[in-house]
């Protein structure tokens, strides 16, 4: 339904208040038909706002619009700052592993957030968090506020990670 209403409201051309649509719809359009009417991040960023839902995981739309974020953004490499991963919003339930692994703790608390993430991210969110070395420090550290920030990560932790952390 989406993607036909999308070819409804650009049957003429981007229109000009395409931003006061529902965000859903952006993530049926690509990029280059937005340049017209904004710049990538802000396309990005709207997209990262719409209900990832509507597009399975697995649906290569979905792959390419992180592709093409990632390319918008101009991330070297697999290092996300927290600025990108907060242009990415949605989008970032979606990064690999190996940007998981490359970010450190930075997208820890957005990762959070997520509803479901795949078993390699599960695995690279404990590696991290295992390694000490992020904002919230080693889990023997951690306070009832850091567990509050990570609440959507304690089904991933396991038991080596949650044994660590203080009463």
């Amino acid at each position: 339904q989406l993607s036909c209403l999308l070819k409804m409201v650009t049957l003429h051309g981007i229109p000009k208040d395409l931003d006061s649509y529902p965000k859903d719809l952006l993530l049926f359009l690509s990029p280059s038909e937005y340049a017209g009417t904004g710049s990538c991040r802000e396309f990005f960023s709207s997209v990262g706002q719409a209900n990832l839902a509507v597009l399975p995981r697995e649906d290569p739309q979905r792959k390419q619009l992180l592709l093409e974020a990632l390319q918008c953004l101009r991330v070297p490499g697999t290092r996300i700052t927290p600025e990108n991963a907060e242009v990415l919003g949605w989008l970032r339930c979606d990064l690999g592993e190996e940007f998981i692994r490359s970010s450190g703790g930075a997208l820890l608390k957005e990762l959070s957030h997520c509803g479901s993430l795949l078993p390699d991210q599960e695995e690279a969110i404990r590696d991290v968090i295992s390694s000490g070395n992020t904002t919230f420090g080693p889990p023997a550290a951690w306070s009832a506020f850091t567990l509050s920030e990570l609440s959507g990560l304690i089904p991933v932790f396991g038991p080596s990670i949650l044994q660590q952390i203080p009463k």
